[in-house]
This record gives C-alpha cells, sequence and structure tokens, in this order.
C-alpha cells in the first residue's frame, strides 16, 4: 500500500493544483539511479539534451523559408506577378526588365541572410561540442556538451563554465562552498559564494559521488535567475532525508567556477530549458521605419498604377465604342485576339496597361537601397574615430539593413556594469568623526601609478580620537564578506603585487568591499584572512589582531545594510555595521553624526557611493539573546525570511556612529558626456541593470543621468511593503502629473525639454507586479498604462535587479506604447542579449563579458562614448540620405511614367510606348541610379563636427520628419509637374506640321523631322537632364566624385543616345532610333526647348526652397546657412596663413 500512496502522491504533486512551488514539478534521478523499493515510485521523466539552437534556419528549410520572407515584402510580391503577367501575356515590354532585377535582390538577400545563418550554426556548434567531464559507475568520463542529460553527476574544475543548470553536490574546499562569477548572466563580475547540499558535501571523491542514492524534486524551468525551489531526497538505510533547495544550491549554465579547485554537482535543467536559454529571445528579421515607409508608399503608388490601368482600358473601349475606330493595324492583332470575349480582351489589356506603366514602381530602388546600406555600413568600419587602442578594435556592422534607424532613436536602454561603467571600483576617502582621509588611487589591489604616500586633508585627530579612527579601520577590514586569495595570479592575471614582491588578492560577491578593505590595507590596517572561524587584521605596528567571527547579518536589499558580530582576543563582543545612509542614521544613538552627515551628502552629490559605519559593544548576556533570536528564525521552516528580518532589526538597534566611506564605480571615459549629448538630442535613457539599487543609482547620479535636482521616485520593493502597489503607483502618479499637468503629450517621445525634474527607480520584483496580467484584483489593468504615464513624464529612469528577459519586457512594453517609438538597446553581457534582440537597434559593447551580446547585436562598439558618433552623426547622415533617395527614386520615376499616361490620350489608347525600349530599359539602371548611389553614400548636409557639437540637430529629423505625408506628396506633385511641363512643352513645340517633298513630316517652326520616336526622345532628354539638375541643387557636400558621376552620366546619356541612332546594330530585326537623336540636335529650336523645359520644371523647386528658408529656416538650414556666410572669410585667412608660412619657411 505504501507503493501505491506514494505514487498517488507524486502523480497528485504532479499534475493537479496544489500548494503553489510544487505545482508541474519534475523529479530527477541522480546518476539515473532508481530509489529504493518502497519508497517511491520511479517515473522516468523525458527531459531535451543540452544542445543549444540560436540559428534561425536548418539546411533542408532555408530555401522555402527564406523566399516565404522574402515575398512577405510588399515589393517582392509585387514584382513577382508582374514578372508572371510578362511571361504569360503579350506586353509592350520584356519579362527581362522585372525578372533580372528581383533575381538579383532575392538571390543577393538570400546569401547574405544565409552566410549569417552560418556564422550562427558554427558558434552553437562551438558550444554545442564543448568537453564536458561526468562521473559515470565510479569514474570521470569525457562527452560532448550537448549529450549531457538531466541526472548526470558533472565534474567542473577552476575557471571552467558551467554547461548547464546544475545543483551543487560537494566541493573541494572544506565548508563545502565554492565561488562563481556570473558577468555573462547578470553583468556582475564579483564573486558569488554557493552552497553544497549539506548532506552530500562529504562526498570527495568519484566512488563516493557515485554511490549517493538521491532524488530531486523541483519547480518546472521558469527564466527567473534569482528564484530556484526544490528539494533533494537523499535515501540512508532506505529511509529519506529531505533537505531544502534554493537559489544558493543552484549553479547557473553561463556562470564560471572561481578560487576553488574542483565542484561535483548534478544536472537538473539542460539546454533551451536552462535559465540563461529562458532568457534569450528568438531572433527576428528587424525592419526599419524607412522601410516601413517605402511600403506605404509602394502601395500609394501601386493604387495610382492600377487607377491609372484601369483609366485607360475603360477610356480605351470608350474610344472604340465608334465603329470607325478600331484596334490601331500596327498593334499586330490576329482575327482570333479579336473575336474573345470582351471580359477577356479588357482583362488583357488592363494586364498590358499595368506592365506599360509598371516603372512608376522601381524595382531598382530596392537594388540601390540594399547597395547604399551594405556600401554604407562600411563607413562605420572605417571610421578611425570609432577604434579603440586599447583593444585594437574598430566598429562591426552585423546588420547593414538599420543604418538609417541610428538615425530615429527616441529611447535609448542601456546596461550599467561594463557598459556605462569599468566596473572597477576606487577607494576614494574616508570620513572619521568628521576627519577626512583619502589613499591615492586603489583601485582593486591595483596600486595606480603615483600612489606614494598617504593624504591627510584633515589635521589628524587628537590623542582622545585615535581609539575611534583605529575602531572604524577595524570595523571596515570585519565588516565584510571578502574572501582571500594567496597566490599571485587571479584568472591569468597578476595581481596584489608590490614593489616585485607577491601579496594576498581580495576576492567578493561585492566589488566596493573589495576597494574598502584595500583601502583600509593604504591606511594601515590589513585584512589577511579567516581561519578555523577568526578573523586576522594586521595593524599600523605590524602586529597581528584575532577577532572570532561569531555572526554575519547578510546585506539585503530591503534593509541595505549588514552586520557582523565579533569577539577580540580580549573577550570583549562588537557588533560592527555598514550600510547606506538611510538605513544606519536612524539607528545611532550617539556620535558625530551631522558632521558625517554633511559630508555623505556632499560625496552622494559627486556621485560617489557612501556607505556609513557603525557598532555597538555587546554584554555576555545580550549576545546570549542575540544568538537565541538569531537561532530561532534560521531553524523556522515557514516564513523564514520574515523571522530572519525581524531579528536582524532587533539586533542592529542602539548604534554608535564612527564615520563614512566612499568608494567610486569608475564610468567609462565620455560616458556622462555622451548620456548629456543623447538627453540634449532629445533621446531618453533608460538604465537597465541587474546590480542592486544604491549602487546602481549612485553611477546615474556619476554619469549625470539624474542631477542634483532631480526628484527621485521611487517604485521598489521596500516601498510596495509599505504601501499597495496600487497606492504606489497613484501616489507617484498624482505627483508627476501635478508638476506636468500642462504638458505636451508629445513628451513621451522624448523631444521634450520640459520633463527634467523626475528620476524613476523600479526594481524587478515591483516590475513584475506592474507587468502581471489582470487577473483576481480589476485594477491591476491599469497598472501598465500608469508605469508608462509616471515615466514618460521622468527624465531617466532606472530599473535594477533585472532579470535578462525583464530588460527585454521594459523594451517591448515601450515599443508598443502608443506612440510607438523607435528603441535602442546597448549591453556588453549576455544577459543584455534579449534586450538587445528586442529593440528596433541592438548595439553590443566589446567589453570584458565575451562576445555574446556583440554576436547577437545590429552593430557592436569597442566602447559606450562610440554610441555618441554613431547616432549623432553616422545615424544622422544614413537618415538624411536614404530618405533623398527614396523620395527622388519616386519622383523621377512619375516623372519617367505620367508622360505616357498622357501619350495614351494621344495613340488611341493603343498602349504605344512613348520612349524607346533602350531608354526604358536603361532610364533606372544606367542613367539616373549612379548619382542618387553616389549622393546616398557620401552627402553631408552639415559638417560633423557640428554635428557632435550640436546634438539638438537630431531632432530635426526626429519621428521620420524627411518621410512623412506631406513631404512625400510634394515630391509626387513636382514629378507630375515636370512631366507636364516636359510632355505638353514638347508637344506644343510639335503643334505645326507639314508634309514635304519627300513624304516625311516635318514641323514648321523648328524645320525638324517629326515623328512618335523623335517626340518621346525629345521629352526623354528634358526628362533625364531635369532628374540629375534636380539631384545637383539638392547637394551640399561637393567632390569630384559628384562632379564625374553627375556630370559623367549627362555625357553618358548623350553618348549613347548618339551611338544607338547612329550605327545600324546587326543583330536587331528593326531599328526605330536610327538617325533620331542626330536630327533632334541639329535643330537649334529644339535646343532653346530643352533648356527652356529643363528650366521652368526645376523653377517651382527652386522657389519654394528660396521662400522656405527665408521665411520658416529649419535648424539644419540656418546653420547652413551660416557656414556659407562665413565660408569665404576663414579661406581668406588660411590663404594667407599658407602665404606668410611659406615666406618664413
Amino acid at each position: 500500500m505504501g507503493m501505491d500512496f506514494s505514487t498517488l502522491r507524486t502523480l497528485i504533486s504532479r499534475y493537479c493544483v496544489g500548494e503553489e512551488n510544487w505545482v508541474d514539478s519534475r523529479t530527477i534521478y541522480i546518476g539515473h539511479k532508481e530509489p529504493p523499493p518502497g519508497t517511491e515510485a520511479f517515473i522516468q521523466q523525458r527531459f531535451p539534451d543540452n544542445r543549444i539552437v540560436s540559428s534561425k534556419y536548418t539546411f533542408w528549410n532555408f530555401v522555402p523559408k527564406n523566399m516565404f520572407e522574402q515575398f512577405r515584402r510588399v515589393a517582392n510580391f509585387y514584382f513577382l506577378i508582374i514578372f508572371l503577367v510578362q511571361l504569360i501575356i503579350d506586353t509592350p515590354t520584356s519579362p527581362i526588365t522585372s525578372g533580372l532585377p528581383l533575381f538579383f535582390v532575392i538571390t543577393v538577400t538570400s546569401i547574405k541572410q544565409g552566410y549569417e545563418d552560418w556564422l550562427r550554426h558554427k558558434a552553437d556548434n562551438s558550444v554545442n561540442q564543448c568537453p564536458v567531464h561526468v562521473v559515470q559507475h565510479g569514474k570521470v568520463v569525457r562527452k560532448q556538451s550537448r549529450k549531457l542529460r538531466v541526472g548526470d553527476v558533472v565534474f567542473m574544475k577552476e575557471n571552467e563554465t558551467f554547461p548547464c543548470d546544475l545543483i551543487l553536490l560537494s566541493t573541494s574546499r572544506d565548508d563545502g562552498t565554492c565561488f562563481v562569477t556570473t558577468a555573462s548572466l547578470d553583468g556582475e563580475s564579483s564573486h558569488k559564494t554557493h552552497y553544497a547540499v549539506q548532506d552530500t558535501k562529504a562526498y570527495i571523491t568519484e566512488k563516493e559521488v557515485d554511490s549517493i542514492h538521491a532524488t530531486i524534486e523541483c519547480e518546472q524551468p521558469q527564466p527567473d535567475l534569482y528564484k530556484f525551489v526544490g528539494r533533494i531526497n537523499i535515501y540512508m538505510d532506505n529511509e529519506p532525508v529531505a533537505r531544502p533547495l534554493g537559489a544558493e544550491n543552484l549553479l547557473l549554465r553561463g556562470a564560471t567556477l572561481k578560487n576553488t579547485e574542483h565542484i561535483y554537482a548534478v544536472a537538473i535543467y539542460t539546454g533551451m530549458e536552462t535559465k540563461m536559454a529562458l532568457n534569450y529571445q528568438t531572433k527576428t528579421q528587424k525592419r526599419s521605419a524607412v522601410e516601413k515607409s517605402m511600403n506605404a508608399y509602394l502601395v500609394v503608388y501601386l493604387c495610382i498604377l492600377i487607377s491609372k490601368a484601369l483609366i485607360n482600358t475603360l477610356l480605351k473601349y470608350v474610344w472604340q465604342a465608334d465603329s470607325n475606330r478600331d484596334e490601331p493595324w500596327y498593334n499586330n492583332r490576329t482575327d482570333t485576339e479579336r473575336q474573345r470575349h470582351i471580359v477577356i480582351r479588357a482583362f488583357t489589356d488592363f494586364l498590358a496597361f499595368m506592365v506599360l506603366f509598371n516603372y512608376i514602381i522601381p524595382v531598382s530602388m530596392y537594388v540601390t537601397v540594399e547597395m547604399q546600406k551594405f556600401l554604407g555600413s562600411y563607413f562605420i568600419m572605417w571610421d578611425d574615430d570609432m577604434f579603440d587602442e586599447e583593444l585594437g578594435e574598430r566598429a562591426v556592422v552585423n546588420t547593414s539593413d538599420l543604418n538609417e534607424e541610428l538615425g530615429q532613436v527616441e529611447y535609448v536602454f542601456t546596461d550599467k556594469t561594463g557598459t556605462l561603467t569599468e566596473n572597477n571600483m576606487e577607494f576614494i576617502e574616508c570620513c572619521v568623526d568628521g576627519h577626512i582621509y583619502v589613499a591615492d588611487a586603489i583601485c582593486n589591489g591595483q596600486v595606480m601609478p603615483g600612489a606614494t604616500s598617504m593624504d591627510m586633508i584633515d589635521s589628524s585627530p587628537g590623542p582622545g580620537a585615535r581609539e575611534h579612527e583605529e575602531l572604524f579601520f577595524r570595523a571596515l577590514c570585519l565588516c565584510h564578506t571578502v574572501q582571500v586569495k594567496e597566490e599571485e595570479t587571479v584568472d591569468g592575471i597578476k595581481h596584489g603585487i608590490h614593489q616585485g614582491k607577491s601579496t594576498s588578492f581580495y576576492i567578493s560577491s561585492s566589488p566596493d568591499e573589495v576597494a574598502l578593505v584595500e583601502g583600509m590595507k593604504r591606511l594601515g590596517f590589513t585584512y589577511l584572512r579567516l581561519r578555523d572561524g577568526h578573523m586576522e587584521i594586521l595593524n599600523r605596528e605590524d602586529g597581528i589582531e584575532r577577532f572570532e567571527l561569531l555572526e554575519v547579518l547578510t546585506f539585503d536589499s530591503v534593509r541595505r545594510r549588514m552586520s557582523v558580530i565579533v569577539r577580540s582576543s580580549t573577550g570583549e563582543l562588537y557588533l560592527f555595521c555598514k550600510g547606506a545612509d538611510s538605513s544606519i542614521f536612524p539607528r545611532v544613538i550617539s556620535g558625530k553624526v551631522e558632521e558625517v552627515r554633511a559630508r555623505v551628502e556632499h560625496n552622494a552629490v559627486e556621485g560617489l557611493r557612501t556607505l556609513c559605519v557603525a557598532y555597538r559593544p555587546l554584554s555576555p548576556e545580550q549576545y546570549t539573546e542575540v544568538c537565541h533570536m538569531l537561532n530561532g528564525a534560521k531553524l523556522a521552516l515557514h516564513d523564514r525570511d520574515k523571522r530572519l528580518a525581524e531579528a536582524y532589526d532587533a539586533i542592529e538597534k542602539d548604534l554608535i556612529l564612527l564615520g563614512a566611506t566612499a568608494v567610486e564605480d569608475r564610468l567609462q571615459e565620455k560616458a556622462a558626456d555622451t548620456i548629456e549629448s543623447l538627453h540634449k538630442a532629445g533621446m531618453k535613457v533608460w538604465v537597465l541593470t541587474g546590480d542592486k539599487m544604491e549602487t546602481a543609482a549612485a553611477t546615474c547620479y556619476a554619469s549625470k543621468l539624474f542631477h542634483r535636482n532631480t526628484q527621485i521616485l521611487e517604485l521598489t520593493t521596500k516601498r510596495t511593503e509599505e504601501q499597495s502597489l496600487h497606492d504606489v503607483l497613484f501616489d507617484l502618479s498624482r505627483t508627476v502629473l501635478r508638476q506636468h499637468g500642462g504638458m505636451a503629450r508629445d513628451s513621451f517621445s522624448g523631444l521634450s525639454d520640459d520633463c527634467t525634474d523626475f528620476g524613476l527607480i523600479i526594481d524587478g520584483a515591483t516590475l513584475s507586479a506592474v507587468m502581471r496580467p489582470a487577473q483576481e484584483d480589476s485594477n491591476s489593468g491599469s497598472y501598465k498604462e500608469i508605469f508608462l504615464e509616471i515615466s514618460r513624464n521622468c527624465s531617466a529612469v532606472l530599473c535594477c535587479r533585472m532579470a535578462p528577459l525583464q530588460k527585454a519586457q521594459i523594451v517591448k512594453l515601450i515599443k508598443a506604447s502608443e506612440e510607438h517609438p523607435i528603441t535602442l538597446a546597448i549591453g556588453d553581457g549576455a544577459n543584455d542579449v534579449s534586450m538587445i534582440l528586442e529593440a528596433h537597434v541592438g548595439i553590443g559593447i566589446m567589453g570584458k563579458e565575451g562576445r555574446q551580446a556583440v554576436r547577437n547585436s545590429d552593430y557592436a562598439i569597442p566602447k559606450f562614448k562610440h554610441l555618441k558618433k554613431i547616432l549623432l552623426v553616422h545615424g544622422h547622415y544614413y537618415y538624411i540620405r536614404i530618405s533623398e533617395l527614396v523620395q527622388y527614386f519616386f519622383y523621377k520615376n512619375v516623372c519617367f511614367i505620367f508622360p505616357q499616361f498622357l501619350y495614351q490620350f494621344f495613340c488611341g489608347f493603343s498602349q504605344q510606348p512613348l520612349f524607346d525600349t533602350a531608354y526604358l530599359t536603361l532610364y533606372n539602371i544606367s542613367f539616373t541610379s549612379l548619382p542618387i548611389l553616389l549622393y546616398s553614400l557620401i552627402e553631408q548636409h552639415i559638417n560633423v563636427d557640428i554635428l557632435k557639437k550640436d546634438p539638438s540637430l537630431y531632432r530635426d529629423i526626429a519621428k521620420n520628419s524627411l518621410l512623412r505625408w506631406p513631404i512625400f506628396i510634394y515630391w509626387t506633385l513636382l514629378g507630375a509637374y515636370d512631366a507636364i511641363v516636359m510632355f505638353f512643352g514638347a508637344y506644343f513645340l510639335f503643334d505645326n506640321t507639314t508634309f514635304t517633298s519627300n513624304g516625311q513630316l516635318m514641323t514648321t517652326n523648328t524645320q525638324m523631322m517629326f515623328g512618335n520616336w523623335t517626340f518621346g526622345t525629345l521629352v526623354f532628354t528634358v526628362l533625364v537632364f531635369t532628374v540629375t539638375f534636380k539631384l545637383a541643387l539638392d547637394t551640399h557636400y561637393w567632390t569630384w566624385i559628384n562632379h564625374f558621376v553627375i556630370w559623367g552620366s549627362l555625357v553618358f546619356f548623350v553618348v549613347f543616345s548618339l551611338l544607338w541612332g547612329g550605327i545600324i546594330w546587326p543583330f536587331m530585326n528593326y531599328q526605330r532610333m536610327y538617325y533620331v537623336f542626330m536630327q533632334m540636335l541639329s535643330s537649334g529650336p529644339a535646343w532653346l526647348s530643352i533648356i527652356l523645359l529643363i528650366t521652368a520644371s526645376l523653377l517651382p523647386d527652386v522657389l519654394k526652397k528660396v521662400i522656405c528658408r527665408a521665411l520658416w529656416p529649419t535648424t539644419t538650414e540656418c546653420i547652413q546657412t551660416k557656414r556659407r556666410c562665413l565660408a569665404s572669410e576663414p579661406s581668406t585667412i588660411f590663404m594667407l596663413s599658407q602665404t606668410s608660412s611659406r615666406i618664413s619657411f
């Protein structure tokens, strides 16, 4: 019966709703051993292998999947349809004109995407084939990472990276602990302590570990890095002993073993079920705002095309309704075609008109855009300003499709550790009873150059205060969780070497703790080691002091302090406490509080991380009471955290203030300047970090994200414990709306200067509550909207204690908001990959935390400071260039096809082309494509230095301002106007015609041979010159290349026309253009007509520009005008200086 009940219990706990933590759990058999008979039912579950997959395609699905994605583009699908129509029916133009460019675009894009995915496959294989060591049958065997299974016991050595999520069974350290770094997961490079299961930590050999008989019950995989609930059942004499498992027993995939020789651990989550994999976003195809505008314009032009074809088809049959008019003889229609049903004939004619006017939608634009993006990306990679000499790295472009999106960013989401900061803590000063001590530049064990002596700002305290000073130094040497590394090297890098002597090196879960202990070392008190439960200190007189470590009251983000209880060699008991000023000052009963508070506030304003230090002497009776309280809390099975918090609160009181410390987390070079520039450019900057609130907030002040007058709004766990989340949100909402009640709604876009008063701080736990969908509480449905309302009225937002997936959720929330702003995410670790993939533009930094962020990003830069140039200069230029390219292409194609539409009214709607086939084919490919391609690569409407100095110019192009509908309509109407001028100008020129003696039709006013090809050639000549001159008028940055390409393309057109019509080509059956171009140019009035028509076409655009610049100039236009006014003066000075230097030489 016992067997049946255990089976029932297992099934109920696995499949039924029970206690929250145990719903949908899994059971893992360590070493794949069945439990003893009669204890528990053996139900083997199936788990995935340890294979990681980040690639998008496989060998088999690449062609269909890639073709599907490409033909989802409106343009590609449209050109495919046109190509098929040209193949099926008799059309005025050849299928090659549509098929060849389409094939080129599809092929180039497929090769590019296939290569990118091949690189992802390669990276996956290198990870999946990495060797790991597994204990089997009492021996350590080697196998590939991908073959690892849940339940395998893994053997790991120091500096190896964990291949999956593991539960720690035993370590090489006697106390059953190991140290890991999780830089690739949460961005923190500090050492974290993890603990082996108490009952298995004594098993330290392969055979002993293999003899462990146990099962693990735990929750199913979920992405929260900081949460894990489980239990281990260890069978001893067939009786299970249950022990709880928590996050302190869990080793995550991607973390690295440090300062521990080896460990044994069991795999519980593998492959795509690991927490690291669950925090990864799937890679999706990103599309820029410009491409979306192009698709919208394409739909408009498609409607114009269909309406043109319908109008012409309808008018054709209206015109042919007269019995005297029929299908023109030169269309060569057969009797069978003439006798078809009228619906079929009308549909065929409609398709023929569609093909004739098809050139209004330029397939060559997509080829040109692809080339512009691909070639333009090299300017980022070649930029010497973005080359980092220290790393020896240049900027990298992984995705050239988003170049112009760099000029549209409204929200910047940045990681903190390793992105804004160097993650290098530096001890700055300490203040003891108002006396300030500064030790020269100590930085993570490295004595910086010039650090020769201790700099005492204030005079040394008197003899009475000497004891207090030394107690302060001792407190900092004892109140920490620092470990001592005795070896000379850590991670292969020499540390702690001073004057050629090998010394100990400190490691800790908190880098600022290391900085404080190093600072004390410079001030005369050296922490040596923790040995046999005693902490040893080397004092100023080189005497070793021993303190017995009795209790450690660990730090947590709610209390914001930590304490230790120690016994000195003389038997005195002390409680030393350090923490944030807000958590220490209220608990202090004596000490020089005002002097220390003033110094703390001064340092906080400077952006330094401050801690206050206090102590409390304990009597033996008080210590006994403390022990009783702590032991009672630690042994509690329910609400353990709550009872521990209450015990800590009761113990840490009646403190005597000793002083305060100031530590600096050094910002990356020019990080503050970059953030300030982004703010001036109208961007909102959010910092998303896994770090704790105090650390992150100090960095935000130092990087000028928060200013001295910024009012900080907290939406944190501490506050939601005091008030309900609902009340906190509404309080904050009232606060910001009271201030910004009348503010413009467009402030959300980040382009308003008004919202500079508030800074919001939110933590991961509170964000989860805000993002949770409405279920029980009907009010919770609006939490997201209230949060957005608060954040849009804040100049900066700090999100701390974020899991990687939460970072992506924040980005997604802003992306999906009402205004749909363009977002950019920047980070340097694997923990940033999710938000990098989620944002419109993802940028990886080539930091110390591996290359995952760089591999998954769209762009990679060596340092955060390079973000300024890539956005304010490259992004600005790319957007200006491509917006002109898109508008210009549509404009020149309206100019090209509208005369063809007008011509149908004069040729009986017979689908007769106005232009020769060679002109139709080469107009977009040769005659007009190269000038706009070059413009889109090298145009600089404003100097680089001005763009860097004046970030506000970025606002001129924000919100896709150059591709808005009014501007698009203006370009379209300008194209239609130019087409009408060209067509009817040429038409009236040919108005009066007579027959000559040899039967040729001549114009009476120009004495030029007249014919439809002459007429079309005249229109086409004016067209090519007009659209080329239009581009020349729009060009601000002239080089010899511009001159060569612009004037060269016109020369090429003339030379081609002369050759095309001046030679009888043997491979052609007929030659309609023979001698047409020469005959046209032989007429003087034709020359005059060409000049007049070009002038008349360009005049309205020139007048519009002059009037707008004079009456309503933009910031950009004002700067251009100012530079032109000053252009002559500097050049004169430069010439004079050259002359004088030559004379003096």
